[in-house]
């Protein structure tokens, strides 16, 4: 594995990696070895931000630690699991099996069947970019977005799942909503879903 690592800024690195699957492995090897001094590890698609205090550690030590660690697996044992409850009657749910060529029921069955994981977050605070081991739920965004998304609503968009954690525009393709609240800025930590958490998401009644 290729990791490119740049100055950004004063007290700050950015990795630059290949794919999103480097981006989880080594958030896991950092989160795991982080010294005193980083304040934060900020993942996305095919970076991470380490966000340092320099008083306290430096861009050139900080540097020396990420060139000393490699990516790790994920420990089923170390997991952080959150189950969501979702009621599978979202407004694209029809349009989103004739897509694929399947049946709603069977966009239900793939979706609750598959192991979801924090890939990075986004957009709007608590919003998460879900990602799992398919294909079999990749779809295309909505060709006009929408200009009110009801908070809570699960949508598909490409390779990613996600649950809007509140009111705001989007163009996923929505299959269904949950009642779970995905963030609470009084909470310790604020948002439900946090990068490397395990997501399943199960049926209920409508």
């Amino acid at each position: 594995m290729s990791v490119r690592v740049i100055p950004y800024g004063d007290a700050a690195l950015l990795l630059e990696l290949g794919s999103l699957d480097e981006v989880l492995g080594m958030l896991r090897a950092l989160e795991r070895t982080r010294p005193a001094g980083v304040v934060d590890l900020i993942p996305a698609a095919r970076t991470i931000a380490i966000l340092l205090d320099p008083h306290v550690l430096s861009p050139a030590s900080a540097r020396g630690w990420v060139e000393r660690t490699g990516p790790e697996a994920a420990a089923a044992a170390d997991e952080d699991v959150v189950e969501l409850p979702v009621r599978y009657d979202g407004v694209d749910l029809a349009e989103v099996a004739e897509l694929l060529g399947i049946t709603p029921a069977e966009v239900v069955e793939r979706h609750t069947a598959s192991r979801w994981r924090v890939a990075f977050g986004g957009f709007v605070p608590g919003f998460a970019y879900l990602v799992t081991d398919h294909d079999g739920l990749r779809v295309p965004r909505r060709a006009t977005p929408r200009t009110s998304v009801p908070a809570g609503s699960v949508g598909l968009a490409g390779e990613f799942s996600g649950v809007y954690p509140r009111s705001s525009p989007g163009g996923w393709q929505l299959i269904g909503r949950t009642d779970a609240t995905l963030w609470d800025a009084a909470a310790d930590p604020p948002a439900l879903l946090r990068p490397g958490v395990v997501v399943r998401f199960t049926a209920v009644p409508s």
